[in-house]
């Protein structure tokens, strides 16, 4: 994807270099910015990227700098949103008659998927194109073949991989010596307007493994598989083509909605986090003041796709993933890179509140006292992939399975996504660690993953999935060591689980 367009327009506020490294070839300019502030500048779309002759590099694109996102205004009761953060909505449940009565090891995970959610990709397709389908795909990923004529994937590319590449464009990641050609290669060609092909991108990209399983596989077959830590499986016909994916979410969300027909699972539920014995491993964060550049390096070099961003106190104010890069698509919200990880999240929660007539605010934290139920609810309902378990504000398992707020409440519709109060929106005055986290969550002390959650179900009803910190390691080695000298020796192929 070329850096000087995108559909996605961000907002943000110049500042001063971030000290990260830049390679000595390219114009390190685009991190500069300017402290005018004018009206919000238009880019063209992805759709009109070859039709025009000349196309702006970043240092011009930074030129007029949108201002900051305006303060919004609560539209709940502090007595609502905390009626709301105790006791999800779990009766937005919605069962599926087909699948009552049925035992869970029955069903087919080609009844579980649709072939509408298969977004492709060609090897020499540009990478704005990939992003355009990424941006599009319900899966959050987008398959790679080689051509229209060999519909086989032989990669995929997802917000982890966007997120690498952006970092390579605007000269944020470090490469080694012999990764110094292709690094500036690709930081040329984008400054020039010219399209980069899925196949230039490939060494920058971490190579998730591509599982598959044939759509009569059973879902014992796949709760095994993602539980293990390995993120989507891609489901084929009787022909070998990909008529579907499966991912963590989607099963996840399966056993949430159905788990009333399946007393083996639906029984855990009720579970704290704290007997289970989960959501108490290290956890990486990132500061709430630091630049956004440094929690996107830290992800890419970690091999994780989010990241807690915490204050001083290490209260969770915040949260940053990888997919949270589609706000960066275009060169005008490349200042956003320098600004903090707090601010970066105040632009997102602002934009959802444009799009959506109100603002949000995600509830991406839990505790140890809180039930799996609850857990999964808000991973359900927010679409997240983690929880960040906090330190309980009451050592009885008869507090609220949130911490109470203080003054500085959050405010929300009835539906999961939940609104931001004016006050904790970061001021040049107030620094984003002094403000009160403690009382919007708690202190940091863990995650609990899709991965972890499946992994409950799966062992919990007498399956033996791997042990997902096997995959973790995987993703951490493949992230350090992204260039690779062979793309053919290190392509994994499909593996189908029979």
């Amino acid at each position: 994807m070329d850096p000087s367009s995108g559909s996605v327009r961000g907002r943000g506020e110049a500042s001063g270099d971030s000290g990260s490294p830049r390679l000595a070839s390219v114009d390190p300019s685009h991190a500069g910015g300017s402290n005018h502030e004018g009206p919000p500048q238009r880019t063209p779309s992805l759709s009109n990227m070859n039709k025009s002759a000349h196309r702006q590099s970043f240092a011009e694109n930074l030129r007029n700098v949108p201002p900051s996102p305006r303060h919004r205004h609560p539209s709940f009761t502090q007595a609502a949103v905390q009626e709301l953060l105790n006791h999800p909505p779990s009766g937005q449940r919605h069962t599926n008659p087909k699948f009552a009565g049925k035992e869970w090891v029955e069903i087919t995970v080609g009844e579980l998927v649709s072939p509408d959610d298969v977004k492709w990709v060609d090897m020499d397709s540009s990478v704005e194109e990939a992003t355009m389908a990424l941006l599009k795909s319900k899966t959050n990923v987008v398959l790679v073949r080689e051509s229209s004529s060999l519909p086989a994937a032989v990669a995929t590319f997802d917000y982890s991989d966007l997120n690498a590449y952006l970092l390579v464009v605007v000269g944020l990641s470090k490469p080694e010596t012999h990764q110094v050609e292709l690094y500036n290669d690709i930081m040329l060609n984008a400054r020039e307007g010219k399209n980069i092909s899925m196949r230039q991108i490939q060494p920058l990209c971490r190579q998730e493994p591509l599982v598959g399983l044939p759509s009569n596989g059973n879902l014992a077959q796949a709760i095994e598989i993602l539980g293990s830590g390995i993120h989507r499986i891609l489901i084929t016909n009787s022909l070998g083509n990909v008529v579907g994916i499966m991912s963590q979410l989607l099963m996840v969300d399966f056993f949430w909605n159905e788990g009333v027909n399946f007393p083996a699972v639906d029984r855990l539920y009720p579970i704290m986090l704290r007997d289970l014995g989960v959501g108490t491993q290290q956890v990486i964060s990132v500061n709430s003041d630091a630049p956004l550049a440094e929690a996107l390096i830290l992800m890419n070099n970690e091999g994780l796709t989010s990241v807690a961003v915490v204050d001083n106190g290490q209260n969770v104010v915040g949260n940053i993933s990888t997919k949270d890069v589609r706000h960066l698509t275009s060169a005008s919200s490349a200042p956003l890179l320098d600004g903090s990880c707090m601010h970066f999240i105040s632009v997102i929660l602002n934009e959802r509140g444009v799009e959506k007539g109100r603002d949000t605010f995600p509830v991406f934290f839990v505790n140890t006292y809180s039930t799996l139920a609850h857990t999964v609810a808000k991973l359900v309902a927010t679409r997240s992939h983690r929880m960040w378990v906090v330190e309980s504000a009451s050592p009885s398992p008869s507090a609220p399975a949130t911490p109470l707020m203080g003054p500085h409440g959050v405010v929300s519709t009835p539906q999961a996504p939940m609104a931001t109060p004016t006050s904790a929106v970061p001021s040049g005055a107030v620094p984003a660690s002094a403000m009160p986290g403690a009382h919007l969550s708690g202190k940091l002390s863990g995650v609990l993953s899709l991965t972890d959650v499946l992994n409950i179900f799966a062992k919990y009803t007498g399956l033996h999935p791997a042990d997902p910190s096997e995959q973790r390691a995987r993703r951490r080695r493949s992230s350090s060591s992204s260039i690779r000298p062979s793309l053919d020796s290190s392509r994994p192929s499909l593996d189908f689980r029979h």
